[in-house]
């Protein structure tokens, strides 16, 4: 590595597949490899220093850095997500970019407050309804016939339930309703929609439209509600190619500005009540992308932020 190489470190999780490619990626386009994971950081506020394990086991101190490439803060969601970000902040907050910058990443791990963004947008989103009483959330299960029971901090559908308004009595549906929110005390109900099959992620790189590709509905997931509705790869779902219309390529853009991020995708479903927008991901897209259209993202977004450094 030359004297004046940019020093640049992977945040993401050791041994998960899209950390370790946009390791080995950004190793490649700078002559080192830096791959460091916060569940073992060690911020000290006084000194500035956010001192993090590489792949090696030498420490680093992240504040010290040229820029740092987020990829993943943590192998699941949870609210822990959010302190992990709050500590990049500080190394954002001495200088160092980050692609994508923490404080635009913390507004889409809870999933409210990526709804919410996106609702103040304009987005059309599917009727939906915030609440921790039980009683208002029995009331919107009826009044939406189908809906799907959505944690906050999730991915995959992960921990999601799907409740049948019409095949369930009412006390079925208080007692579903009561064990989601023994785990979820503020209770994200969205009407369940017809995806026919699958449903898009819309990916775009410093803004700009990168690709899509669609995840449909395969055999081989869990059995039951879940597998009978969701497209989530981890239900089976698969990835393959697909080309949208150019006004879902920019209402995908509209929803993505807010949050203006380096890498995002936009969940997209396509429905007889037209488009609706799922969510946008801060750390989606790779797998999706390079398995549906053979786009190597990790090289294009390490050539991203080279470009983005050398301004």
């Amino acid at each position: 590595m030359g004297e004046n190489a940019v020093r640049i470190a992977v945040v993401g999780i050791r041994g998960g597949w899209s950390s370790e490619v946009l390791a080995d990626a950004v190793g490649r386009a700078t002559g080192q490899r830096l791959l460091v994971d916060l569940d073992r950081a060690r911020l000290d506020l006084a000194a500035g220093r956010l001192w993090c394990p590489d792949q090696d086991g030498r420490s680093v101190d992240l504040c010290g850095l040229d820029a740092l490439c987020v990829k993943k803060v943590a192998s699941g969601y949870s609210p822990h997500m959010i302190d992990r970000l709050e500590m990049l902040r500080v190394a954002s907050a001495h200088g160092v970019r980050c692609f994508s910058d923490p404080s635009r990443i913390l507004r889409l791990v809870d999933r409210l407050a990526c709804s919410v963004t996106l609702a103040n947008a304009g987005m059309p989103l599917p009727p939906t309804t915030i609440t921790e009483d039980p009683g208002q959330a029995l009331d919107a299960v009826r009044a939406y016939g189908r809906a799907v029971l959505k944690p906050l901090f999730t991915s995959k559908a992960r921990g999601m339930a799907l409740l049948d308004a019409e095949a369930l009595d009412p006390s079925e549906i208080a007692t579903a309703l009561a064990g989601f929110c023994a785990g979820n005390p503020v209770m994200y109900i969205q009407q369940a929609v017809d995806l026919r099959g699958q449903d898009l992620g819309v990916c775009f790189l410093g803004g700009e439209y990168l690709g899509t590709y669609a995840r449909r509905k395969g055999a081989g997931g869990p059995a039951g509600a879940e597998a009978a509705w969701s497209t989530s790869t981890a239900s089976g779902g698969r990835y393959a190619a697909f080309d949208p219309p150019q006004d879902i390529i920019d209402l995908a853009h509209r929803a993505q500005e807010p949050f203006g991020l380096d890498f995002t995708c936009v969940d997209v479903a396509l429905t007889e009540a037209g488009p609706y927008i799922f969510e946008v991901s801060a750390f989606g897209g790779f797998r999706g992308l390079l398995q549906a259209r053979g786009l190597d993202v990790a090289q294009l977004f390490a050539a991203h932020v080279l470009k983005e450094l050398a301004r």
